[in-house]
């Protein structure tokens, strides 16, 4: 009872206030659930709790034991440099391994490349060593054609080794061909195996390329080996690679057109294609490769050239406008290049013009070395009619070389054309054709335009005859290079408000250009006369140009040079000089035996140097020139020629003989 009592007077447990802000006491429980299980024993907040696993876990483990830079223990003796420079370098050597499993064969062909490529090396040596590199790549060669180490050496394999193991390589690489085609190191590899291939081979190649011409050309790496395999094709394949870029139906049907047809507009016909979609389909071609910039090949140049031929206005005009600027510089390289950029010179609008010939800047004088670049220098001094622009930029530069430029081949194209435009003397049926072509749509445009203000002005039977005109189908394709050159032609193509005269005196004559090169003439007069292409140009500068042009402002100067000529052929025979006299000369003798006959200015100075000597020089080459007196235009220096030469004639020693002049020489 005592006991029941005790307990009975134990004092109840009271819950504790909590004090708002204070965190509940974790320990405490507020709820009145029975706890199913003991809770786990609470270790102290200064100790971490670890259950009896973990302790064991612990147990097993190495105590931590710092560890140094080079991976050694503190404790354990530390590496040098050169140790730690070889451990390094078998850590690189490793992870290079796991990267190209051939990495040993690599190795191997690099130091067989160093001795195969040496000046002083034998070919029996190389060919062996040739021999043993092929030998190892075999099997392997499309995966080392694209390692930028290993290319190389297969390379100078291919450059050095028998027809037989080229043939090996050749076979091994052919399914590979496309892939290759647009790997950066491969590319040299195909364009030396395309180079050496049969004509068996490169048939192959070129069958392999079906369907993939427009992606390859799209690719920066791709285009150039489809570049040069259009460059060595004979001219069959040559369209079979084009067409593809022409039409989806051309694209999958390889045989549907014969070699016959080479113009695009021919083939629309013959097939009955529909233009609008061949132009949809050019047009998505063209267009990824010009905003890329891919535009140094040919065979891209050639399809503008077919695009321009069928395009219309709004087509024509964007590329027009796309190309203006210092893109059209990197195509006039090539003769379909060249006739691109005089297209957009004569179609574009002013201030596309202004664009191309900024873009030409530092680059004039090479242009005018180039064959087919010089004649869009000379499309642009007979076209655009901001002559300021083109002193500043054109004829500026050209004046630092002017001499190098008068002796060269195609760089005396442009003082030609401001001294004598369009001469057929010194230019080709074929320049002249380019210089003549336009495009269709933008040609029609302005021939409409010129007859409907010719309309107004004009009676019923007049308009009758102009709308006759007009019904014609104008059509001039540089392709053809046969272009019949009309009145109106000549009005479409020159396409330009200003007088022509007045534009070749700005360029010539107010810009300096003239005075420069007479300066030239008369320091290098020798020179020019006996060289090939200087001679004309001496030619035109010594009679004043056609028309005279030269002669109201530079009058004293060209006497000057007359001068220069006459004391030059004045000197007699007897005189040692290194050089062959100019009356001897082949090439001077037949200049100052014209410039007798046309200047009659020239006649008189130098029949003052030549009097009483003409017997020095009745035999030979000089004695057409001697001759030619006979034949000039100032009737005091015939009669007083006559006087001197007669009785050279009468005894046999001066021979008279009239040459004919080709047509269109002077």
């Amino acid at each position: 009872m005592a006991a029941k009592d005790q307990q009975s007077k134990k004092p109840k447990s009271t819950k504790r206030k909590q004090v708002s802000g204070s965190k509940p006491d974790p320990h405490t429980s507020t709820s009145k659930k029975p706890k199913l299980a003991p809770s786990k024993p609470h270790a102290p907040h200064n100790k971490s709790f670890k259950s009896p696993q973990q302790q064991q876990q612990q147990q097993h483990r190495k105590p931590f034991q710092p560890r140094s830079a080079n991976s050694q223990l503190v404790s354990e003796k530390p590496l040098t440099k050169r140790e730690r420079r070889l451990h390094a370098k078998e850590v690189t050597e490793a992870r290079k391994k796991k990267r190209r499993p051939h990495y040993n064969l690599e190795q191997e062909l690099a130091s067989l490349w160093e001795k195969m490529r040496r000046r002083n090396i034998s070919k029996e040596d190389r060919s062996k060593l040739v021999s043993e590199a092929l030998q190892k790549m075999k099997g392997k060669i499309p995966e080392i054609a694209g390692s930028h180490v290993s290319s190389r050496v297969l390379q100078t394999c291919v450059k050095s080794c028998s027809p037989t193991e080229r043939d090996a390589v050749f076979e091994e690489l052919q399914p590979h061909f496309l892939n290759l085609a647009c790997n950066v190191y491969a590319v040299h590899l195909l364009k030396k195996m395309l180079d050496s291939a049969s004509k068996k081979q490169l048939a192959g190649f070129l069958s392999s390329l079906h369907g993939h011409v427009a992606p390859l050309l799209r690719h920066m790496v791709g285009s150039v080996v489809i570049e040069h395999a259009y460059e060595l094709g004979n001219a069959t394949q040559k369209q079979e690679l084009i067409m593809e870029l022409y039409s989806t139906e051309l694209q999958l049907f390889k045989d549907l057109v014969s070699m016959k047809e080479n113009r695009l507009v021919d083939i629309i016909s013959k097939l009955g294609l529909q233009k609008n979609s061949v132009l949809r389909h050019m047009a998505s071609v063209i267009q990824p490769i010009l905003e890329k910039g891919i535009v140094d090949h040919s065979i891209i140049h050639k399809l503008l050239m077919e695009y321009f031929s069928i395009a219309d206005k709004s087509s024509a005009a964007d590329v027009i406008q796309q190309l203006s600027g210092p893109l059209l510089v990197r195509m006039i390289h090539t003769k379909d290049g060249s006739s691109v950029g005089m297209l957009c010179l004569k179609h574009g609008s002013a201030k596309e013009r202004k664009k191309i010939i900024k873009g030409m800047k530092t680059h004039i004088e090479k242009i005018a070395r180039d064959q087919y670049g010089s004649m869009v220098l000379v499309c642009i001094v007979s076209t655009v009619d901001d002559t300021k622009l083109i002193t500043k930029i054109v004829i500026r530069e050209l004046q630092k070389t002017l001499k190098e430029l008068v002796l060269d081949k195609s760089g005396r194209r442009l003082l030609l054309q401001l001294l004598h435009p369009n001469y057929s003397r010194y230019f080709s049926p074929d320049d002249l054709a380019s210089l003549n072509i336009f495009i269709p749509s933008l040609g029609a445009k302005s021939m409409k335009d010129e007859e409907s203000s010719e309309k107004e002005a004009m009676k019923d039977e007049e308009s009758s005859e102009k709308d006759a005109k007009s019904d014609l189908e104008v059509a001039v394709h540089e392709s053809d290079l046969q272009v019949t050159v009309s009145d109106t032609d000549k009005n479409l193509s020159d396409c330009s408000k200003k007088d022509p005269f007045l534009r070749r005196q700005e360029l010539l004559v107010d810009s300096g250009l003239g005075e420069s090169l007479v300066d030239i003439c008369i320091e290098n007069a020798g020179e020019l006369l006996r060289s090939n292409f200087g001679k004309e140009v001496i030619y035109e500068v010594a009679i004043g140009g056609s028309g005279g042009i030269l002669y109201p402002t530079l009058a004293d100067k060209l006497k000057a040079l007359h001068e220069a000529v006459a004391s030059l052929a004045a000197k007699s025979k007897s005189e040692e000089s290194e050089e062959e006299h100019v009356l001897v000369n082949f090439h001077s003798s037949r200049v100052i035996r014209k410039l007798i006959l046309d200047c009659p200015t020239f006649a008189s100075t130098l029949w003052k140097a030549m009097e009483g000597k003409c017997d020095e020089w009745a035999q030979g080459h000089s004695h057409k020139v001697i001759s030619a007196f006979l034949e000039s235009s100032d009737l005091k220096v015939q009669e007083r020629a006559k006087e001197e030469l007669q009785p050279l004639i009468d005894s046999g020693v001066l021979k008279i003989f009239k040459i004919k002049q080709p047509v269109g020489e002077v």
